[in-house]
């Protein structure tokens, strides 16, 4: 096989475990990695050739930001430049870069291009400058690209997603108690307060009386959500709060069902990790979404939120027969190892790289 291995990459990105975890999986890629950042990298992201670190201010206030990166890339010369969200990350590495021979890739990360340019004209002027300007950009689902370029004519487009970490161990489905999870953050985009209206169905109809809810995660709605399920007597919901990977990997094992209902999304490393767990997604109505789940088939498509509750209890009645569940579970595990995983998808941006240097 070729070698698709790069001299160094400087990796731009906001303080968040999705750059941290892209920092290590492409640091194998390269002889050495650099990272531009608003936040110090925790020691359990940092790659053993993380050669420098450069921390920035990546708001729009910031002006000098442009300067004091164009200066660190002339310092240490890397070979390619990958920046992450086409927001104002983007728009100070944009014009860092410009006038200089390095190529860069610009990874959007969803609401970059399916919310950020709805909020004003300037703002999506800013987000089709930085696609257009950049060498290439990547995006996780086939919805989000198509966006992208009515946002702006890309010089050249690749779908790929950070993926899961690992395909975990077959999930052994008879032990898996009669338990839902849901996981996202607890922002209003994610309408958490919808999956608990809705567990307040599932708790008043005594054939689903074995069935419990775990809410993960949190966020500036916990207080609220946490809340709302006192206000309607909620007593099979548990709220968890933030947990390690290690923890949410065992959440998953202990799940029959996934549920997320965010309003907008592009494909989510939690819906693969669910999905690679042997669970069965309930998942809204989005492109993305459709990208990984039939209605029917290996996951249900809520089409309106406000009847999540009627969806929610057909989905239990469906996850509580093993048989039905193996099935979901057989083909989402299909699915996740054909294009979900991480290291091979780290592989395939080192690719790109590759491309864009070897002027292929």
């Amino acid at each position: 096989m070729k070698d698709m291995s790069v001299d160094s990459v400087l990796v731009v990105g906001s303080a968040s475990v999705h750059t941290w975890r892209f920092l290590a999986g492409i640091a194998p890629h390269a002889s050495k990695v650099y990272l531009a950042c608003n936040g110090e990298v925790p020691e359990a992201w940092r790659p053993p050739n993380l050669a420098g670190t450069l921390q920035v201010d990546f708001g729009l206030r910031a002006l000098g930001t442009a300067r004091r990166l164009r200066d660190w890339v002339r310092q240490v010369r890397p070979a390619i430049v990958q920046v992450h969200q086409a927001n104002s990350v983007a728009w100070h590495a944009r014009r860092a870069l410009t006038g200089l021979s390095v190529p860069w890739v610009l990874t959007a990360w969803g609401s970059d291009v399916l919310l950020l340019p709805r909020r004003g004209r300037w703002l999506r002027q800013m987000v089709s400058a930085n696609l257009e300007a950049a060498s290439a950009v990547t995006s996780d689902s086939l919805h989000m690209a198509a966006v992208i370029r009515t946002l702006a004519p890309v010089a050249r487009m690749e779908v790929v997603n950070f993926g899961m970490d690992a395909l975990p161990a077959a999930p052994r489905l008879a032990e898996k108690p009669l338990n839902v999870l849901s996981c996202r953050l607890h922002k209003p985009l994610y309408r958490i307060d919808a999956i608990v209206r809705a567990w307040a169905e599932v708790e008043a109809d005594p054939a689903l009386a074995g069935w419990t809810l775990t809410v993960a995660a949190s966020g500036e709605e916990s207080g609220r959500l946490q809340a709302l399920a006192g206000s309607l007597g909620l007593s099979r919901l548990q709220f968890t709060g933030f947990v390690t990977p290690e923890v949410l990997a065992g959440l998953y094992q202990q799940a029959r069902v996934f549920v997320s209902v965010p309003e907008s999304d592009a494909t989510s490393i939690s819906l693969l990790e669910a999905m690679g767990h042997g669970c069965l997604p309930v998942l809204s109505n989005l492109p993305a979404n459709l990208e990984w789940v039939l209605d029917g088939i290996n996951g249900m498509i809520v089409e309106d939120v406000a009847r999540l509750g009627a969806a929610l209890r057909a989905a239990l009645g469906r996850a509580a027969d093993d048989a039905v569940l193996s099935g979901a579970a057989a083909l989402n595990r299909r699915l996740v190892e054909q294009k979900g995983l991480h290291r091979p998808n780290m592989a395939r941006f080192a690719a790109l790289y590759r491309a864009l240097l070897d002027g292929t």
